[in-house]
Formats: structure tokens, sequence, C-alpha cells
């Protein structure tokens, strides 16, 4: 099979033919049809994540049809359309991750390739509104946001939801889901075309975070937020406090701008605040989502889709960060 081969930090991607993966008992073999990108794959790629191993197939997103299976009691799934769930080994506490915790694209071989092997256990069947392209973009990404918004941040029809850094997958994802259930969502970015965007996907105003007095535009547009979802961490942060709300949820993941400041505990503790750190999901969170989906009939956002051969060209996109939506491979 084909298969995109990350070979060291300082080499380009590579399609190389390599063997088919061989099954046991459990598990599963889908044929790709897409795969989607994640900053996640973008850092392994410059060497600046943990645990990295060469070489390595990436890829923690995918859609396809089971081609084969390791034994006669996975029958059911041949020839079923599905997606994956990425988070392998969640452990049986769904406040947190075990230490056995791990996601699909590293240390497992991941879907940047023809044929992926997985448990059964992962495999969900696909929503049958999307597209190829379309599913490939939910599992990390949906999976990501639905956890921060609904399992962390308790956001409810009504609430005012603020969403920093809109237009990436997670970003977008955020909107998506908080529009769909029926929220005031208001967002930011560094880009006024990616703003518009937002607003015309459902955003009710945003604003640039380049500009020095954004969090005072946004303190204009509205009295306070119910949910902050936030991915970006860095200096902006301790702004995050004065917009939320009395009771308010702060919900972040990742680090993009760097490390949270210096915080004024008493803004925490007199306004009742939650900071709420949160990261991938747990197989509860992915049906969820799934069935999320499902029920709003919502469609995720593709920025571009490349050949598989042009992975390169992809991560090459994401490092400059002019996407809106996800970015996709096809095989």
């Amino acid at each position: 099979m084909k298969a995109i081969i990350l070979e060291a930090a300082d080499k380009p991607l590579v399609l190389k033919e390599i063997e088919k993966p061989t099954l046991q008992a459990g598990e599963a073999l889908v044929k790709i049809k897409a795969a989607a990108l994640n900053r996640r794959d973008y850092w392994i790629t410059i060497g600046k994540y943990a645990g990295i191993k060469y070489p390595s197939i990436l890829g923690s997103d995918g859609s396809g049809i089971v081609a084969e299976v390791g034994s006669e009691a996975d029958k059911g799934w041949l020839d079923k359309e599905v997606i994956i769930n990425p988070c392998h080994n969640w452990g049986e506490h769904s406040e947190y991750q075990s230490r056995d915790f791990t996601i699909l694209g590293l240390p497992e071989d991941g879907t940047f390739a023809e044929y992926v092997k997985v448990k059964t256990e992962y495999l969900y069947a696909k929503p049958a509104h999307l597209s190829w392209e379309q599913a490939a973009a939910l599992p990390l990404a949906g999976m990501t946001t639905y956890r921060a918004l609904f399992t962390k941040g308790k956001a409810k029809k009504g609430d005012k939801v603020l969403i920093t850094g809109v237009g990436g997958g997670t970003g977008t994802f955020t909107l998506q889901w908080a529009i769909a259930a029926g929220c005031r969502v208001f967002v930011t970015s560094g880009s006024g075309e990616k703003i518009e965007r937002a607003r015309q996907m459902g955003a009710s105003a945003g604003v640039n975070y380049k500009a020095q007095d954004w969090a005072e535009q946004l303190k204009l547009m509205t009295s306070g937020f119910d949910v902050i979802v936030d991915s970006a961490l860095g200096n902006g942060f301790e702004k995050l406090l004065d917009m939320a709300n009395p009771g308010g949820r702060i919900v972040f993941f990742g680090g993009t701008a760097g490390n949270i400041p210096p915080l004024n505990g008493r803004k925490i503790f007199w306004k009742q605040l939650q900071l709420l750190g949160t990261t991938m999901g747990s197989p509860d969170d992915f049906k969820g989502m799934v069935d999320f989906v499902n029920e709003h009939q919502i469609v995720p956002v593709i920025d571009e889709v490349f050949p598989l051969a042009d992975a390169q060209k992809a991560v090459n996109k994401m490092d400059k960060s002019s996407q809106f939506g996800k970015i996709i491979l096809k095989t």
C-alpha cells in the first residue's frame, strides 16, 4: 500500500510503498477515502512534539470503508462506511485520560495512507449526509471542541460564547457547535476575512485580536460571556477574566501564543469563575459529537483538499495558518 512517511524532522514527507498491516482479533483494516490534518501533525513534522519516532505514518483523522477484519466476530463491520475515533485507551474515568492513552498517528501508524489498522471499538458509522472529505474532518478537532464546549463548558441555549482564534479546525467546529446549540457567539481572529466568514456562519460579531483594544471592543458589544473557549493562551489570556460573566467558564486547550501570564486570583474567586483545562475526549464525548452532527445535520467546513501525494504541501499551508476550516488529504 502507499503511505506518507515522516523519516526525520528535517526531511519532507514522502510517499512510499509499504506492506499492509496484519490483523489480530478485534482489529479492522480500513481503506482510507480521506484524511484530515490537525495542528498536531504539523508540530510532529517539525520535531516539536513528545515521543516522536521515525519512521512514522501521521494522521489522526480518517474516513473510509472496512476492507478486512481480524476475526469472525468482527465480520459485521465488513464493507461498512466508517469514521475513526483517534483517542485510544482513554480509561475508566470520563474526567481525564489514563496513563495508557494514545492518539492515532503517533505512536500508532495513522491515516495518511491507503489503509490503517484500528481496533473495531474505535469505529463509528459515517454520518450519511457527509462526503468522505467532510466526514474525515470530524474526529479529533470535532471531539476536542465538543468536549470543551459542552462537557467542560456546559454551554446551553441562550449562553453568550466567545471563541478566540476562529478559522482553524477547532475554532470553526466550536463555532458550528455553539450556533447549532442556540448560543449567541462572538469570535476573535487576526484576519478580517475570517471574522466575516464566521459572521456568515452565524456569529454575532468579531474583533481582530491584533488590535490593542480588542478586549475593549468586545466589552462594547456585550456585557460579558458565559463560556469562553480559548486555544491560544499567551498574554491575552489575562483579559479573558474581565470578559467572563460571574460564574463563567473559561475552557482552554493548546497554547499557540505561549504560557498563561500571572493572573489576578481575586478576580477569579470573587466572580466565581472556573478555569477548565481540556484535551481530546472520552468515548462518550466522541459518541456525543457524532450524535450531535447527525441530529443537527452539521457539515464540517473544508478549506482545501490535496491529493495524498501532496501531503507536504498541505502541511506547508497549515504552517501559514491561512486556512478557514479543515485541510484534507484524499487517497
